[in-house]
């Protein structure tokens, strides 16, 4: 059997380590041939394909990003897509393909195996918003960097006594936000799940500042104001119909400044939380995913997903995994409303 191998969407650590161990296992207990399919579902459109064995994979566990390359394609958009993806497949003598991604690749590899596909999906995404699996890969690390970036926001915020706000990756869910927010230390979490209202936040603010302390403020960049619209830079849309999200750090910084007299400035981490080495935890998760993605292929188990439930990696309809996003729940928020109060 000959397994092509994709990542797309955006890249995050712990892709290789998929790669990685898909490959490894592949080879030396299943003897099956391995193909990586460049920049993700583009390469399937534009018949990219390179060779992919054992020794293409070594020494790639502890490297962020993707061997591979990435995109954000949505073979669905552009003409001939579905055909142009068989045709290459049949090209290239692919009888599977392993795809990891997040909510959109996912979507569209959910699409394709009801059109008759082969694949079996592998969740990635720093933001841990895939239903399905407690955990994705990628998101240990996010949330570690974001935490340290925190850590080192909070002395240069009490040296200067202003408000520091913290721009961190989340366009519908507030895992990284709530997570980082929580390990950090911030005064105030703003996450896309609860609306806020900005009078609020700057009461608490407020209130920090009269007790000498210097206030952080952590924000997921998709969280919106009770009484308005979700802030941004930029409108256009990629292929999957998203906004490019960003300005909600900036915007609250401005008003905390106006409506508090105090002195407030932005951080955006951005694409710092996808960069890089891949924790510990996240090179265990990855590699774990990768074996059993190959063992579904082995059994012939297409249209699943493998996910993470408790210790256990199991196989659910990707379907299933791609109805809806995983959000965080409101009891786990108001856990720690005693902090915010």
């Amino acid at each position: 059997m000959k397994v092509g191998v994709l990542t797309g969407g955006g890249d995050c650590p712990g892709l290789n380590a998929v790669i990685r161990s898909v490959v490894r296992k592949g080879v030396q207990e299943y003897s099956f041939d391995f193909v990586g399919v460049r920049d993700g579902w583009l390469g399937l459109l534009k018949n990219h394909i390179v060779p992919l064995d054992v020794s293409s994979v070594r020494g790639i566990l502890p490297r962020g990003g993707t061997i591979l390359g990435s995109s954000r394609t949505n073979p669905f958009k552009h003409e001939d897509g579905l055909r142009r993806v068989q045709d290459t497949l049949a090209a290239n003598e692919v009888d599977a393909l392993v795809v990891i991604g997040g909510e959109d690749t996912l979507g569209a590899a959910t699409e394709l195996s009801r059109l008759g596909v082969n694949l079996v999906g592998v969740p990635k995404t720093i933001d841990n918003d895939v239903s399905g699996t407690d955990y994705t890969f990628g998101f240990d690390t996010a949330v570690g960097i974001a935490t340290e970036a925190i850590d080192r926001l909070h002395t240069t915020a009490e040296s200067h006594m202003r408000a520091l706000v913290v721009e961190v990756m989340g366009r519908h869910s507030g895992w990284i936000a709530l997570h980082a927010g929580i390990a950090g230390g911030a005064n105030v979490i703003l996450i896309p799940e609860q609306p806020f209202d900005i009078d609020q936040v700057c009461e608490q603010v407020k209130r920090r500042f009269q007790i000498n302390y210097a206030p952080i403020v952590v924000v997921a960049e998709g969280a919106v104001p009770k009484e308005g619209q979700m802030i941004l830079k930029d409108r256009s849309l990629d292929e999957f119909g998203h906004v490019r999200l960003s300005g909600i750090g900036e915007w609250l910084a401005q008003e905390i400044s106006a409506r508090t007299e105090k002195d407030a400035r932005t951080t955006v981490l951005g694409h710092i939380q996808r960069g890089g080495t891949p924790s510990a935890f996240d090179r265990w998760l990855a590699t774990r995913f990768g074996l059993h993605a190959i063992d579904a292929v082995q059994a012939g188990d297409f249209g699943c997903m493998v996910a993470l439930r408790g210790t256990r990696i199991v196989r659910v309809p990707l379907a299933d995994a791609t109805a809806e996003n995983k959000v965080v729940d409101s009891s786990l928020y108001d856990e720690f409303e005693a902090f915010y109060g």
